[in-house]
């Protein structure tokens, strides 16, 4: 008499292949979301254009010929005529030291945005922006070279991003 013997894998042979599987499908999720987060972080820095690229880009119009962009060094105190801009444009401070070329920022307000000062002019490059990012109660400084005769015209306020800045016109200067 043949006798077919079958063979039932002990509980413990069981135990295992299921621990392999899950071991197995964790391990392939886990490869696969690191994967996406190296992709994702490579995108992240080979896209976007280095810092030192991206400082004097900081507005729209910079990209322009017709536009000087800056950021400004801390300093102290200005020089210059002064004037302050109104609440709703974050009290920001404007003063032009005329036969230095210079503009001083001050940021008025912790709110978060960068301070700006705009001068515009008639001759030579029509805009110029001086960006103080570097918070709430500092002055900056820019150092530009316009031509000095023709109309100028200042304007203060703050960038609240990239396509979007808020200038309060304060006042115009006139040289021969």
């Amino acid at each position: 008499m043949d006798r077919k013997v079958r063979f039932i894998a002990p509980e413990w042979t069981l135990l295992l292949k299921t621990l392999t599987h899950r071991l197995r499908h964790k391990l392939n999720r886990t490869f696969k979301r690191g994967a996406v987060l190296l992709a994702a972080t490579m995108v992240t820095v080979f896209a976007l254009p280095p810092a030192a690229m991206a400082e004097g880009n900081y507005y729209k119009t910079c990209a322009s010929d017709n536009a000087s962009c800056q950021t400004g060094v801390v300093v102290g105190l200005p020089q210059g005529e002064c004037m302050t801009t109104s609440l709703a444009y974050a009290y920001t401070q404007i003063c032009i030291d005329y036969y230095g070329d210079h503009v001083y920022v001050r940021d008025g307000k912790a709110d978060g945005y960068a301070a700006m000062g705009f001068v515009s002019s008639s001759n030579g490059v029509g805009s110029r922006y001086c960006r103080n990012n570097h918070g709430y109660g500092t002055w900056a400084k820019c150092n530009f070279d316009w031509a000095e005769a023709g109309r100028h015209a200042t304007s203060a306020g703050y960038l609240e991003q990239f396509y979007v800045m808020h200038l309060d016109y304060l006042w115009t200067w006139y040289d021969k």
